[in-house]
């Protein structure tokens, strides 16, 4: 069974940086896309990044483009998202996620095409 836990969430401010961080467990096949999704109250769960597990190829939508970093670091089976110049728009709970599908396929599909998710950590930036 495989396992997802973040952490890294928290408080920050306006204009901070933040990196999350998704260990994982169990049998991640090497052709998995890694992903990070965030939902805030009242809204849609919102496709953030994604990384091929094993080419390390990296999917984007253009709000996140320039401000947010996804990367693995096999060693440690790990995920990370590093959040750049922090915005209150970007207060959310944010979800790792992992899926057979492309990083391309994530972005346009979302949810639809993820197998498992981690609990989620929330998020909030201040203004």
């Amino acid at each position: 069974q495989v396992q997802l836990v973040e952490s890294g969430g928290g408080l920050a401010q306006a204009g901070a940086s933040l990196r999350l961080s998704c260990a994982t467990s169990g049998r991640i096949l090497s052709s998995y896309t890694m992903g990070w999704f965030r939902q805030a109250p009242g809204k849609e769960r919102e496709f953030v990044a994604a990384i091929h597990w094993s080419s390390g190829f990296t999917t984007y939508p253009v709000s996140a483009k320039g401000r947010f970093t996804i990367s693995v670091d096999n060693d440690k089976s790990a995920v990370y998202l590093l959040m750049d110049n922090l915005k209150a728009e970007d207060t959310a709970v944010y979800f790792c996620a992992a899926g057979p599908a492309s990083g391309s396929l994530m972005r346009l599909k979302g949810a639809a095409v993820v197998d498992y998710w981690g609990q989620g950590t929330q998020v909030t930036v201040s203004s």
